[in-house]
């Protein structure tokens, strides 16, 4: 018997670091709405790369305390009304990043290794306010022989081929949203390959899907190749429509109107929680919609 979504949400503890893929690259909003309702605190989420509609909810029902992204947007419908306010009054706190930063350092965690390199950064205001992120000169400049192990001084970075470092980023845990998965615990995401990378790098995937079904994804040529393996998915919880009001592949589409309806409710604190009562709190409207 597979788990409820608000059981995977109990799952999660307060200040977590958790990573949301954005509104196009199927996020768990079921997810999001579960950890609204159990009263999540302090979280700390890590837009892949950018974040919109369930960090923005997350944001104005005060479930979190820091957001590292390179953007939070409702698209057309404009600015993300909640965690606007939000930064405005200081309630969290945002480490800015850019899409390649993040998908960087998550390749890093992927791979076990405690850093990577990244050259479009330089000449960006952004590495004034990152001192996690370090410029160092190219070792390999020059086309001479590489540096000698354990020789001479470490490189400064004032020469003439300088390059960013950046530190591997291992998020607690991935909330994904995947079309279906399979008794050996596959999830089929489609060409979203980016989620295997985000799956691969975290330490823990909680994944919600439309549906299950029988035996094993990667036995299918197929299906095989949308697939992120059971080895990298903790645990699975069916939730039809668990990516709306985003849209899921061929599944069904962005739900403009809704949003839309959001985005007007959530410019007012008093909207958003009368958005938070109809569509969150009540279950059975929550539900339906999950």
């Amino acid at each position: 018997m597979t788990p409820t979504v608000d059981r995977l949400a109990a799952s999660v503890p307060d200040g977590a670091l958790i990573a949301l893929p954005p509104d196009n690259s199927l996020p768990s909003v079921a997810l999001a709405r579960a950890l609204i309702r159990r009263g999540a605190r302090n979280l700390r989420l890590l837009g892949v790369p950018v974040s919109g509609f369930a960090t923005d909810l997350l944001v104005g029902a005060g479930c979190v305390a820091e957001i590292e992204t390179s953007a939070v947007s409702l698209g057309e419908a404009g600015f993300a009304p909640r965690f606007t306010q939000a930064l405005k009054a200081g309630a969290i706190t945002v480490r800015d990043a850019t899409c390649p930063a993040i998908h960087t350092m998550l390749q890093a965690a992927e791979k076990g290794v405690p850093f990577m390199p990244l050259r479009g950064l330089i000449g960006s205001d952004i590495l004034a306010h990152r001192p996690d992120w370090m410029v160092i000169d190219n070792p390999f400049a020059g086309g001479g022989d590489p540096p000698s192990a354990g020789g001479g001084d470490p490189p400064s970075a004032g020469g003439g081929d300088p390059i960013v470092l950046l530190p591997a980023r291992q998020p607690d845990i991935a909330l994904i949203h995947g079309v279906m998965a399979d008794e050996a615990g596959n999830v089929w995401t489609g060409r979203r390959r980016e989620l295997a990378t985000l799956s691969h790098a975290s330490k823990r995937v909680l994944a919600t899907v439309e549906r299950m079904v029988p035996g094993d994804m990667l036995e299918d040529e197929r299906l095989a190749p949308g697939c992120i393996s059971g080895t990298y998915i903790e645990a699975v919880a069916v939730a039809e429509r668990g990516a709306w009001p985003v849209a899921l592949l061929d599944e069904y589409g962005f739900d403009a109107a809704h949003v839309a309806e959001y985005a007007r409710l959530a410019k007012t604190e008093a909207g958003f929680r009368e958005y938070l009562d109809r569509y969150v709190f009540n279950t059975a409207v929550a539900r339906a919609a999950e």
